[in-house]
């Protein structure tokens, strides 16, 4: 095997000569505008929780 005098040495070898990349993800800066998320709406969660409170009344009307 070849060795090394340091590890600058060994990194070197494979490294284009312009080891830098553009980010792929910027950091800071503004984010790019999106459409703003979809809320479904109050009822479907006000339906789901009125379903779960007639379940447990129903439930203990049932086996008291």
């Amino acid at each position: 095997m070849t060795e090394h005098r340091d590890d600058e040495e060994f990194y070197q070898r494979d490294r284009p000569p312009n080891p830098t990349l553009e980010e792929d993800r910027p950091r800071g800066g503004k984010p790019k505008q999106k459409a703003p998320a979809k809320y479904r709406g109050s009822w479907s969660v006000v339906a789901i929780i009125v379903v779960i409170v007639l379940l447990i009344v129903l439930g203990i009307a049932l086996f008291p």
